[in-house]
């Protein structure tokens, strides 16, 4: 059996893999013991599953394969950060990112291949998609993560951000089952609490995920509160305006209680107005929420630049003065193209 003949043994359930076991004349504990390795001690191969026969893991390994990712490059920025491309079984590469502070370390994942939307602003979106990635390929880079942040910072991942290269809300299905497997106690056991969904607005997908009261947090990519500008910069906004993801929004807050991040970065002659800041100020009444303004990290396109300090002072300023929390985010990792938006596999 050649390999692109034999099945993808971790798109198996638990039942499944016992149900196989038993099928094949072996006790059903097996496929318990199996799923362990697989998934809570991330085995990359047949052979390190030592407390099974060589007959059962040759057995195994002529029915099955392990579609593990590799870390194929990683950099090291000057202030920690890591960026990984992670290379796929199918030679396809995806990027994650390592973000270490003094109190925590933060993992940005990837969920697609490209992208689906086209976000003028966002070098992953000039990839465009070329598929989606599944529930293991996700849960292996936050693996990956986690043993970096060991080595290279002491201390284990703490915290999982859904910001990676890809619309996670486009990959609905794979996303969830990822975040199932990462909390679970079949897998990595981490809190819902310190993962957060970032989404550019999809707002069917974003009430599907409300209806199922999910325990993590739930991050928009908004960057304008006007429906014309943020066409402009969001083309897809056309088929997603603000006003329907304000419904979505809403239908999320009723569903969850949980406040939504608003993620916004400001950029010269295009957002840094005044009439700018009130829009999002009305905007962010919409339900409880916080913003976080981001630096923009170029990606070689002169249309958008970098708004002056004092632009970032006045969003600053009026939304405190407006009882809306607000932090501004400085970029990291900006010296491996790291950053924010900067994903697009120029280490492939």
């Amino acid at each position: 059996m050649t390999k692109t003949d034999k099945k993808d043994i971790r798109a198996l359930t638990l039942e499944e893999l016992r149900d196989y076991f038993v099928s094949n004349g072996e006790k059903a504990f097996r496929g318990n013991q199996v799923y362990e390795w697989l998934w809570k001690k991330g085995a990359h191969t047949f052979d390190d599953m030592t407390n099974l026969s060589k007959n059962t893991r040759a057995f195994l390994d002529e029915h099955f394969v392990i579609n593990h990712i590799r870390v194929d490059d990683m950099q090291r920025s000057q202030d920690g950060t890591i960026k990984n491309a992670v290379k796929l079984h199918d030679g396809l590469t995806v990027e994650s990112v390592l973000i270490p502070t003094a109190t925590r370390t933060t993992a940005c994942v990837s969920s697609q291949v490209g992208c689906s939307l086209n976000c003028e602003f966002c070098a992953t979106a000039r990839l465009k998609r070329m598929r989606n990635l599944n529930p293991d390929e996700i849960y292996d880079q936050v693996v990956a993560i986690d043993q970096q942040s060991r080595l290279y910072h002491n201390i284990p991942l703490s915290n999982i951000v859904f910001m990676g290269m890809g619309e996670p809300l486009m990959n609905y299905k794979n996303v969830i089952k990822s975040i199932d497997k990462i909390t679970g106690d079949d897998g990595l056991a981490m809190s819902p609490k310190r993962i957060t969904l970032s989404t550019s607005g999809v707002p069917k997908m974003i009430k599907k995920l409300a209806d199922e009261r999910p325990k993590f947090n739930l991050a928009l990519s908004l960057h304008s509160a006007i429906d014309e500008k943020r066409v402009k910069i969001m083309p897809f906004n056309e088929q997603f305006p603000l006003d329907d993801i304000k419904d979505a929004l809403k239908y999320w807050y009723d569903k969850t209680g949980t406040r939504v991040t608003y993620e916004y970065v400001v950029w010269k002659g295009i957002n840094d107005t005044r009439e700018d800041v009130d829009a999002l100020i009305q905007f962010c009444k919409v339900i409880p929420c916080k913003v976080n303004i981001i630096e923009y990290n170029s990606i070689d396109d002169a249309r958008f630049e970098q708004a002056a300090p004092q632009a970032i002072d006045m969003y600053q300023t009026a939304l405190e003065n407006a009882r809306i929390v607000v932090n501004v985010r400085r970029s990291r990792g900006k010296d491996i193209d790291a950053a924010c938006g900067q994903l697009a596999n120029k280490s492939s």
